[in-house]
């Protein structure tokens, strides 16, 4: 078994923190200040994302959310999606599996 806690790794703000990389999942810590913002952006894998610390908003595009410790998101490979701190957050991203189809270190190399 592997087990963290989430609240108190050491992540600096613009360094995510992967904590868990293998052919199932990349677990990813993110803190977030608030008024930063992850820009709109998309992945090759199915992710979720846990408001573990703070609060943040959740742009999926046609609707906008915002959540607090507890809140879980799931977007489908390559939906895009905005999330910004509107206070300082920690955040835990799922991407699954990883690397997703067409990621780029899945092409062959020519």
């Amino acid at each position: 078994m592997e087990s963290w806690d989430i609240r108190s790794l050491d992540v600096q703000p613009r360094h995510p923190q992967v904590i868990r990389s293998d052919r199932e999942a990349r677990v990813i810590v993110i803190n977030l200040p608030a008024g930063e913002q992850l820009q709109e952006h998309q992945t090759h894998e199915r992710a979720y994302l846990l408001v573990v610390d703070g609060e943040i908003e959740v742009d999926g595009g046609a609707s906008s959310e915002t959540g607090g410790p507890g809140y879980l998101a799931h977007f489908e490979p390559q939906e895009r999606r905005g999330v910004r701190a509107t206070q300082d957050a920690r955040v835990l991203l799922v991407l699954g599996p990883w690397p997703g189809v067409g990621h780029p270190s899945e092409r062959a190399e020519g």
